[in-house]
């Protein structure tokens, strides 16, 4: 019996335990504000550690991370008000989008509510999904799922999928609802 090459079959058409055999693939790219703690996510996805000691990400950082059965290829893309302009170059093709709020300063809210804007507007990351996430949510006064929804107007998106959970890389609080949202952009 000849079995058909994975690219002509999805892997969810086959059974549980066909799609052992088989590794899926994302391709993610993570944006946000500077110091919102992207790199720490990827940190996090790829080691399991969390430091306190991060340099912050100039341009670009590029990092494959094997999860299970899934291989995310996770595009971490620089923070800084001079670099924003190339979100949409690493956002354009991607399975989804990971934009990475720092709840606790909520002073950037407005900051990070526009640069969003900016980027979704973009036809070439049309429909992509979103994922929100509000970063270092074990420091006390961080916003609450809630209250990043209404100040970053994600209730107002219609043209893609969104989901918004609060999150802390720190204390790895919801790193498995992070995972498991990843995997499931898997193809």
């Amino acid at each position: 019996m000849r079995i058909p090459i994975r690219s002509q079959y999805r892997t969810q058409h086959w059974p549980f335990s066909c799609s052992l055999f088989f590794s899926k693939f994302a391709e993610i790219a993570i944006v946000g504000l500077q110091a919102s703690g992207k790199t720490s996510l990827v940190n996090v996805l790829g080691n399991g550690q969390w430091s306190e000691d991060v340099v912050p990400t100039v341009s670009y950082n590029l990092r494959k991370v094997r999860k299970g059965n899934v291989t995310l290829k996770i595009w971490d893309v620089a923070g800084q008000p001079k670099f924003r302009s190339m979100w949409e170059r690493y956002c354009s093709g991607v399975d989804a989008i990971v934009y990475v709020v720092d709840p606790h300063d909520q002073e950037k809210f407005d900051s990070a509510r526009f640069e969003l804007q900016q980027l979704l507007s973009q036809s070439s990351v049309s429909g992509v999904p979103l994922l929100v996430l509000g970063n270092k949510n074990d420091l006390e006064g961080h916003a609450t799922t809630k209250e990043l929804i209404q100040s970053l107007q994600l209730d107002k998106i219609r043209d893609r999928p969104v989901s918004c959970y609060s999150c802390s890389m720190k204390s790895q609080h919801n790193l498995d609802i992070v995972l498991q949202w990843l995997s499931g952009r898997g193809h």
